[in-house]
């Protein structure tokens, strides 16, 4: 039943918004009483944590198995989690929106946890591109947390424009970030 309150509640929330959508819209979409979703929630507000957090930490499972892949190197690695991330959007369409878009109806307390959570994907993929740069397979003179933040907006936002059934796939996408990050737009003629 908690997987069906989450799940309708993700449809909901990006639907209607966090908080436009009732704890009483929910259980009548369900077909429950408000006693159900108490015996699972506290609160609405606690939902919606569980849905940011599960989203940050799926994004974060997958990434550590792409950091840690010993056979690969620092530019596979960058395109295999910007290839995750995009391929996320497919899957987690829903929840990346709600993650990003209503994260600020969260009190403190848990905004905390979440950040926490989204800091250490970026400390991740920063510590890549330090290592990229420390083997010379990225520009060092660039700073890395900057590029980090780049690559991230870039990825990021991709959830609200991009529509994987579309004319460019989620490869192909990924492929042109990818180009994007590591040869810029500057034609140089070689």
């Amino acid at each position: 039943m908690k997987e069906k309150i989450i799940k309708t509640s993700i449809e909901l929330f990006d639907e209607k918004g966090f908080k436009e959508t009732s704890i009483q819209e929910i259980v009548e979409t369900i077909g429950v009483t408000k006693g159900t979703f108490y015996y699972y929630y506290n609160s609405k507000e606690e939902l919606l944590k569980d849905i940011c957090i599960s989203y940050i930490e799926e994004l974060l499972k997958q990434q550590k198995q792409i950091l840690e892949n010993p056979n690969t190197d620092c530019i596979t690695k960058l395109h295999e989690i910007v290839y995750m991330l995009i391929t996320n959007i497919k899957s987690q369409r829903r929840s990346a929106r709600i993650f990003f878009r209503e994260m600020r109806h969260l009190n403190d307390q848990h905004l905390k946890e979440i950040k926490a959570k989204r800091n250490q994907f970026r400390k991740n993929y920063q510590k890549l591109i330090e290592i990229g740069m420390e083997k010379q397979q990225f520009k060092n003179h660039l700073p890395p947390d900057m590029l980090t933040f780049a690559i991230l907006g870039i990825t990021n936002w991709s959830y609200y424009w991009f529509h994987p059934e579309g004319e460019v796939s989620e490869e192909q996408l990924a492929k042109i970030y990818v180009d994007f990050i590591l040869n810029g737009i500057q034609f140089v003629d070689q």
